[in-house]
């Protein structure tokens, strides 16, 4: 038996992605603009918030009564160390005049495994325009062409049918539905699963 192996005739590997932070970048889909946060936008971000807190606020624990204008800055401040440590991308949303409308990130970032979480919400004032479904899918792109992912997953608690809409009509997955794997309100549910890969 020859144990000879013809080189060309094996694949070569895949690069492997690249693990350091990647540089601030913005991008743009249709009708949105998604960049990093700066610090000017602190403002706009608790504007949105304190709109928002009837709808955004029943799924994510951050946006409740009371948030205070410093939670804003804090975020902001938090979200520009994340992207320079590789951590998370967390970009605001804007309109085609410039308006902030909202927000969405890569975050929770398994290097091991190569996989993140992709959030996003939109102000109360502008949901079922469509903007979410068009941010995430250019943020997808990002994840898998500029961060190097090979999956994205999509988690949205059962009951929340707009942010599951919005992973369906990305071409995101429907895996599973996940007994406990958020907590809302203090409690934990069951929420649905899905995932892209490029």
């Amino acid at each position: 038996m020859n144990n000879d192996i013809n080189r060309s005739q094996v694949p070569e590997s895949p690069p492997v992605p690249e693990r350091g932070a990647t540089a601030p970048v913005e991008l743009l889909a249709n009708r949105v603009r998604l960049r990093p946060y700066r610090p000017a936008d602190a403002g706009a971000v608790f504007a949105a918030t304190v709109e928002s807190f009837g709808t955004v606020g029943r799924w994510m624990a951050w946006c409740h009564a009371g948030y205070a204008e410093n939670e804003a800055v804090t975020w902001v401040e938090k979200c520009a160390a994340m992207w320079q440590a590789g951590e998370a991308y967390e970009f605001g949303i804007f309109d085609a005049d410039g308006r902030y409308v909202g927000g969405a990130g890569i975050n929770d970032i398994n290097r091991l495994n190569n996989l993140a979480n992709l959030g996003y919400w939109i102000r109360q004032s502008r949901q079922g325009e469509g903007l979410a479904t068009e941010a995430v899918r250019r943020l997808v792109r990002f994840g898998f062409e500029t961060v190097g992912l090979t999956r994205i997953e999509i988690v949205a608690a059962v009951d929340n049918g707009g942010s599951r809409r919005v992973a369906e009509k990305s071409g995101a997955t429907l895996e599973c539905i996940a007994r406990n794997r958020l907590v809302v309100g203090g409690r934990p549910v069951a929420a649905a699963v899905h995932s892209l890969t490029p």
